[in-house]
């Protein structure tokens, strides 16, 4: 397994507000990531801002355009979910055999509630999977809130539900995911789970809504995550 000095991870659309947080919560515990966009000045941009905040990242966070973020060894596809399958497919060459992960949820807003809607086979990860046939597709970091990732001095109290074909990749993501202070990596089976995780972002978000707060899901009952094999 990779350690931290070993792995270069890349963020293909990572200029959003998620993509780029979580870019910069993994430099922060060690690994070089590369924040990735169609345009490379607006990840220079996303970059920069999340240095301004954290100076001490700038050895460990870069930026390109998405085919470099694509060339790392690890990718994370951190576009809007009605673009992750085709984004993906651009640099289908320079993602086979890569564990590529799928944190996109597929939601709409109908008057005040959010709805989850179905995607092609299921799940964005699943859609991704059936573009993507020779990578290794992971569904996870759904849950985990923009604004709460980009504060780098402060733990996220919360499960990661982490979920795939390949138990390898599953494994490497867990580890990447254990890192971070606060959250828990949890292996919640196959890829066909990812269709249930995604959709309960509806109901976080919904929750996040009507107690004006921002939740992230943490279950009972699982003492020792280790042992889950």
């Amino acid at each position: 397994m990779c350690d931290n000095g070993e792995m270069k991870i890349g963020l293909i659309g990572g200029s959003g507000p998620a993509g780029s947080a979580l870019g910069a919560r993994l430099a922060s515990v060690g690994y070089e990531c590369v924040i990735g966009s169609r345009s490379k000045y607006r990840a220079m941009e996303a970059r920069d801002r999340a240095i301004e905040s954290n100076p001490e990242l700038v050895s460990l966070l870069g930026y390109g355009d998405n085919e470099a973020a694509a060339a790392c060894d690890l990718v994370v596809i951190a576009t809007p979910w009605d673009s992750a399958a085709t984004t993906a497919k651009e640099y289908e060459d320079l993602l086979k055999g890569k564990v590529l992960v799928s944190m996109a949820n597929a939601l709409v807003k109908v008057g005040p509630e959010f709805q989850p809607l179905v995607p092609p086979r299921g799940s964005v990860a699943a859609h991704v999977q059936a573009a993507m046939p020779e990578s290794r597709v992971v569904a996870a970091f759904h849950h985990l809130p923009a604004k709460e990732l980009g504060h780098l001095g402060e733990p996220i109290d919360s499960d990661v539900l982490i979920c795939g074909d390949d138990p390898k990749a599953v494994e490497t993501v867990s580890e990447i995911v254990g890192k971070i202070p606060g959250c828990r990596p949890l292996d919640a089976g196959e890829l066909s789970n990812a269709t249930a995780i995604e959709a309960f972002t509806a109901v976080l978000l919904q929750l996040n809504v009507r107690y004006r707060t921002r939740v992230a899901p943490k279950l009972t009952g699982i003492r020792d995550a280790s042992l889950a094999n």
